[in-house]
């Protein structure tokens, strides 16, 4: 039997939670007074900080660092990936620190790391947003100076391929699925055999979602780029936070959204039109697949919400099986992540490896 610490740090708190094998046998969300985050200069310089809070935390609830076996650590803003668990070590340290974009999960490496040192163990990522698996001919943006990336809500995109397994009784690498993880932001993915081949970028692609702009009339974009309104910090803020719903309705809230539909109008078409992108990325990635797909998928937050799932599906009941497995699993997807290296049952990948294969690849990223 395996312990296994899990940590996800996010923009205000940091997400613990202790994995005996499969089961979750402890779990807590650790708040952060954004004051006293606002006094480190870098991300990166709140280590320190975190680590003895969380420390803390798992000793006053009966878990010294001792009792672990493995630490699984959220995946920090990195370079392309292949998906898979990756073993955290110094060179993945020296990315997640030196990184352009500061990221609270850059933390998970950085905490995660120093951690299993101290007792001997390793810690490892799985599946960050980076995961890159996508088919060159995707990549094509339209501009050639612009190239499509690859950043998604991967690791639970991948978790939930898993989980299609049980409902459809084969390997999800000998499947197709399209899976559409329908949080804070969007990500609609094509799954080949398991492998992400093309996904919208969830910043600043696909549909709009209850905080992201999603895709945009490039036009008008260079407008307001031009207009002097705006400052670059401010323009990103109106498409990454204060983008969708935010936007139209001024709530991130999906069953917020919901009840303000149920008596204006204008509000309704707001949230039909969410559902409608939605429906269209999904169709969208089924012909990435050759329209030959297994099962269409509905996961994250807002497939929560019953009344929402209806609206989506009610514009593609033809396309594939449509299954729902709601929520979000990053915690589990972790844990799982790790326990497979140590039973054996995937052998963890190589960062620096990694790494040196992407320097002497041909393909432009």
């Amino acid at each position: 039997m395996y312990t296994i610490l899990v940590i996800n740090p996010g923009s205000t708190s940091t997400k613990i939670a202790v994995y005996r094998d499969e089961k979750a046998i402890f779990e807590k969300s650790i708040e952060h007074s954004p004051k006293v985050l606002s006094s480190f200069e870098k991300v990166s310089d709140q280590k320190k900080y975190r680590e003895k809070l969380l420390t803390d935390a798992l000793k006053e609830n009966g878990f010294p660092l001792e009792r672990f076996d493995a630490i699984a650590c959220r995946g920090g803003v990195l370079g392309p990936l292949q998906g898979g668990t990756y073993l955290v070590d110094e060179l993945m340290i020296k990315s997640l620190r030196d990184s352009k974009i500061e990221h609270a999960s850059n933390l998970a490496g950085l905490i995660g790391y120093s951690m299993a040192k101290k007792i001997g163990v390793n810690a490892y990522i799985t599946d960050p947003v980076s995961v890159d698996e996508m088919n060159d001919v995707a990549r094509i943006s339209g501009m050639k100076e612009l190239e499509r990336k690859s950043y998604s809500h991967a690791l639970n995109l991948k978790a939930v391929a898993r989980k299609t397994e049980v409902e459809l009784g084969k390997k999800h690498e000998k499947m197709n699925l399209v899976i559409a993880h329908l949080g804070g932001g969007i990500s609609i993915a094509a799954l080949e055999h398991g492998k992400i081949v093309d996904v919208n970028g969830a910043n600043d692609e696909g549909p709009f979602s209850p905080e992201r702009s999603g895709e945009l009339p490039v036009g008008g974009v260079v407008k307001m780029a031009y207009s002097r309104k705006y400052s670059k910090r401010d323009l990103k803020k109106r498409y990454v936070g204060e983008g969708g719903l935010v936007a139209y309705l001024g709530t991130n809230d999906l069953r917020k959204a919901m009840k303000m539909a149920e008596s204006d109008r204008s509000a309704a078409l707001v949230v039909k039109a969410m559902a409608y992108q939605i429906a269209k990325g999904i169709a969208e990635m089924c012909t990435v697949l050759d329209g030959k797909v297994d099962a269409v998928v509905l996961t994250g937050g807002m497939s929560l919400n019953s009344k929402f799932v209806e609206m989506i599906k009610s514009y593609i009941p033809n396309l594939a099986l449509i299954l729902v497995i709601a929520g979000a699993y990053e915690m589990e997807a972790l844990a799982m992540g790790a326990l497979r290296v140590l039973r054996n049952q995937e052998e963890a990948k190589s960062y620096n490896d990694e790494v040196r294969n992407d320097e002497n690849s041909s393909r432009t990223r």
